[in-house]
This record gives structure tokens, C-alpha cells and sequence, in this order.
């Protein structure tokens, strides 16, 4: 669940829990409501958390220039002098 859906049944379950005023016969929608506010709650701390989490860093550390694996041609001057 992200964030956005999260928010999104926190305020569905508000609205049913707080607003709406109609008897279905069997079915409590003030207790629908409550209970899609309470997981809207909890995957909004998870998303949050999972968000949030340290993510590993990778570094590349480059030799400029690389370093020869063969001796320099004595013909030609090393152009790093």
C-alpha cells in the first residue's frame, strides 16, 4: 500500500465513521469506516517507514588517467608531464 492509497482510506474511513448517517440493516458503517481509517493508518506509518529506509550507496572511485599495464612507448612523451 503507498502513501496515496493510504490517505485515501484514511479519509474514505472518516467520512463513513463521521458523516454518513445511513442504516443499511446489518452492516454498521460507522464501524466500516473506523476500520478503513485504522489500516489507512497503519499503511501510511509502514509506507513512511519502508520510504525512509536507508538505501545502499555505491561509489565508483575512477584512477584519471587509468594506470598503464603496459611500459610507455619511448617514442611518444607522456602527455601528464
Amino acid at each position: 500500500m503507498r502513501i496515496g492509497t493510504s490517505i485515501g482510506l484514511i479519509a474514505l474511513g472518516l467520512i463513513l465513521a463521521l458523516a454518513v448517517r445511513i442504516d443499511l440493516g446489518g452492516i454498521d458503517l460507522e464501524l466500516i469506516g473506523w476500520i478503513l481509517t485504522i489500516v489507512g493508518v497503519i499503511g501510511l506509518v509502514a509506507s513512511v517507514v519502508l520510504a525512509r529506509q536507508a538505501r545502499p550507496v555505491v561509489r565508483r572511485e575512477a584512477e584519471y588517467p587509468p594506470p598503464h599495464t603496459h611500459p610507455p612507448d619511448p617514442r611518444y612523451p607522456d602527455p601528464r608531464y
